[in-house]
């Protein structure tokens, strides 16, 4: 895992994807093979992911990774 400068910050929909899905930081974190704080590390802009984790991600939400990840922050719900 690589740690994110400020300016390279990755933005993420983590944390929103769990709470719709009803999934915990440790159920989503055994199912990607990490550790759980690796997940609240990702959901807080700490880490960036690996490639192999973003598509993982991807994978296991079944949407693109676009969807939970981006370069600029993601407008707010009911802007």
């Amino acid at each position: 895992m690589v740690t994110a400068s400020s300016s390279e910050s990755i933005h993420n929909r983590i944390a929103m994807l769990r709470a719709e899905r009803g999934i915990s930081r440790r159920e989503l974190a055994e199912a990607l093979g990490v550790h759980y704080q690796t997940v609240g590390y990702l959901e807080r802009g700490e880490y960036a992911p690996s490639l192999h984790l973003a598509l993982s991600l991807a994978a296991y939400f079944e949407v693109p990774v676009e969807v939970i990840f981006s370069l600029e922050p993601f407008p707010r719900l009911g802007s």
